[in-house]
């Protein structure tokens, strides 16, 4: 595997830094290595002919929505939904901050 680079280590880095993980360079030169093997493996998979290939279906042709009615039911009072909450502000959930400056 791995003929091609298609993802580099300057992509893999702007990825973790998008996802707010922070890679050690070992494991930026792995993840590279890992998700071009992955994409390669794609990459063949797109070279296969599946012209005379008949597309799937689930087993059950006739098999139509199994989810139950959506009846509405009676809601949670805001006192109700907050009472169990580690912080709340004006009578919200207060969660932390999770975007970086």
């Amino acid at each position: 595997m791995g003929s091609k680079k298609i993802l580099s280590k300057e992509e893999i880095e702007h990825l973790a830094r998008l996802s707010l993980i922070n890679l050690s360079e070992e494991e930026k030169e792995k993840f590279s290595e890992q998700l071009n093997d992955i994409l390669d493996y794609f990459q063949k998979l797109d070279e296969l002919d599946t012209s005379n290939i008949e597309p799937t279906r689930h087993i059950i042709d006739e098999l139509k929505n199994v989810f139950r009615e959506d009846i509405p039911g009676k809601s949670l009072s805001q006192e109700e939904a907050l009472k169990n909450a580690s912080e709340k502000k004006d009578g919200y959930f207060k969660a932390p901050r999770i975007i970086k400056d």
